[in-house]
């Protein structure tokens, strides 16, 4: 006779998951927050190079650039560095090891007054503990969310990282008037209680069971998942989990232990997965939405605005948030290659038309407002509605999704490794884009904006051909998808072959348990 079927609970992964991608929030207030202090006054004065007729300082062009790109250099370094420290420590002790990296950063940077030697070097530092936590956050919630939730759990990164960036513009605004150190130090220094929370969290937060797994400790690993899913250690669904990953990472580590070159190997399409979670990283540097918070204040003054840039940055801000959460719903119901391919479509179309309008109807920069004539109005107007579409609609597909693509997308024995490459490949072109696109936009100005659309189309093309759709499998079946090489325009209507089947929160049907033990302890037949 069949019992009530027993199901497991997703509320403490949710809990956990959410927690782990705050080290997404950290990046976002960073990026954030310093674009903010350049261009404040007492900032300017104690860091500047140029001096001004009236004796005030300002930051040259070249200062701002190295202020700027350590922390991107930092990044790059910290997302390769964490797969040794994911590997070796786990999980959880490398997000530790990386949250008190970031943490000594960003004392350094608040405890000068007027060395711009420390601050750029705390902002190397603070950024080696973001690049690594940037890579672990999709490490460690694609290995211990379920399935069905795992690409919102992974939406959550974008969504920390874009909230970190809205309240630092806030801060930013609250702050800027100040006339001394507090308007830069306040902003700045806040960040030593993010990465104390951070710290602090940790002591709660479970290993991932994937690694404990891998490493045989099977004891450490069920309790682990019996943390995560809200059960007794000794409930039956907790083995036929363990017993379930086991075998996928059985396996998977067939070859012996992982070299970074296997990341390229032919063996189970490993170079094509690896090769996939860069080229999205890199796809999504080059979508043009950084573009408009580098001159979005320029777009609104062509409009005949006098906002100032804190409030033009707090806007951007605002919509970027907004367009993250319904990513939350749509990385599961549209699924990640469709959000891909329907969001390359809606950016390359803002994109094209904000740089065709911006080309032929903006007045030349620096034009007084009272010179602005009503077709240069119209076309900042027109300019400003496709950049907030274009900003809404990156945030709500691009943003999120390679980073849900990465961080489901690779087995056990090379998943730290190959994520490490996929961010590493991230902050390399954040980093080159930051350094180039002024100097391109200061020579062809909004038609900058035709080479993003040219790299959206790309993008569509790319996807369609090979990026296949993970939606709704657990990761060992992405890796068994992978070895069946099912063609990506095929892979929506893929099924795995269903070793095991353990469900969440009763949206499914629930194979019935074989046996069952009476009171007594004995082995009975249902």
């Amino acid at each position: 006779m069949e019992g009530p079927p027993r199901v497991l609970s997703s509320k403490k992964a949710i809990a956990f998951c959410f927690f782990v991608a705050f080290g997404g929030f950290l990046f976002g207030y960073d990026i954030g927050v310093i674009s903010g202090c350049l261009i404040m006054k007492d900032f300017n004065n104690r860091f500047g190079d140029l001096i001004n007729p009236d004796g005030t300082r300002t930051l040259s062009a070249s200062r701002q650039s190295i202020i700027t790109s350590l922390l991107s250099a930092g990044t790059f370094v910290g997302a390769l560095a964490q797969a040794l420290t994911s590997d070796r420590f786990g999980r959880r002790g490398s997000i530790l090891t990386w949250s008190c990296v970031f943490t000594v950063g960003v004392a350094i940077q608040t405890a000068t007054l007027t060395s711009v030697a420390q601050i750029t070097f705390g902002r190397f530092v603070a950024g080696l503990g973001v690049g690594a936590l940037l890579a672990i956050v999709p490490l460690y919630n694609g290995e211990a969310a379920p399935k069905k939730i795992r690409g919102a759990m992974l939406v959550l990164y974008q969504l920390q990282i874009i909230t970190g960036i809205f309240l630092s513009y806030v801060l930013d605004l609250a702050t800027h008037n100040i006339q001394n150190t507090a308007s830069w130090k306040i902003p700045i220094g806040l960040q030593l209680l993010w990465g104390v929370i951070l710290i602090s969290g940790i002591m709660f937060l479970p290993e991932s069971p994937r690694h404990l797994l891998g490493l045989k400790k099977v004891d450490e690993a069920r309790a682990a998942l019996s943390d995560l899913n809200g059960v007794p250690g000794d409930d039956p669904l907790i083995q036929d989990l363990i017993e379930e990953l086991e075998l996928g990472i059985r396996e998977e580590n067939e070859g012996g232990k992982a070299t970074w070159l296997e990341c390229f190997s032919t063996r189970n399409l490993l170079w094509k997965r690896t090769g996939n979670g860069m080229m999205l990283q890199f796809i999504q540097q080059l979508n043009g939405q950084n573009f408009y918070y580098y001159y979005g204040d320029t777009f609104f003054q062509s409009a005949g605005t006098t906002l100032s840039p804190y409030v033009i940055q707090t806007i951007l801000g605002g919509v970027s948030v907004v367009g993250t959460v319904p990513a939350l719903y749509l990385i599961e119901s549209l699924g990640r290659r469709k959000s891909l391919l329907l969001g390359a479509f809606l950016e390359g179309l803002c994109s094209i038309i904000a740089g065709l309008v911006g080309h032929f109807l903006l007045a030349p920069p620096g034009t007084p407002i009272s010179q602005l004539t009503t077709r240069n109005k119209q076309g900042g107007n027109t300019l400003i509605a496709f950049a907030v579409l274009h900003v809404f609609s990156f945030n709500m597909f691009w943003g999120p999704t390679p980073w849900v693509y990465l961080g489901e997308s690779f087995p056990l024995r090379v998943r730290a490794k190959s994520i490490a490459l996929g961010s590493a490949t991230n902050w390399i072109w954040n980093f080159l884009l930051s350094f180039f696109a002024p100097r391109i936009a200061a020579k062809i100005g909004p038609l900058i904006l035709l080479i993003f659309f040219g790299m959206l189309v790309f993008g569509y093309v790319y996807v369609y051909l090979f990026v296949p759709e993970t939606k709704g499998l657990t990761l060992e079946e992405v890796d068994e998808m992978y070895r069946a090489r099912i063609a990506p325009w095929n892979s929506d209507s893929w099924k795995p072959s269903g070793r095991l089947d353990v469900h969440h929160d009763r949206d499914e049907k629930v194979v019935p348990q074989a046996e069952v033990e009476d009171k007594g302890g004995n082995s009975i037949k249902e």
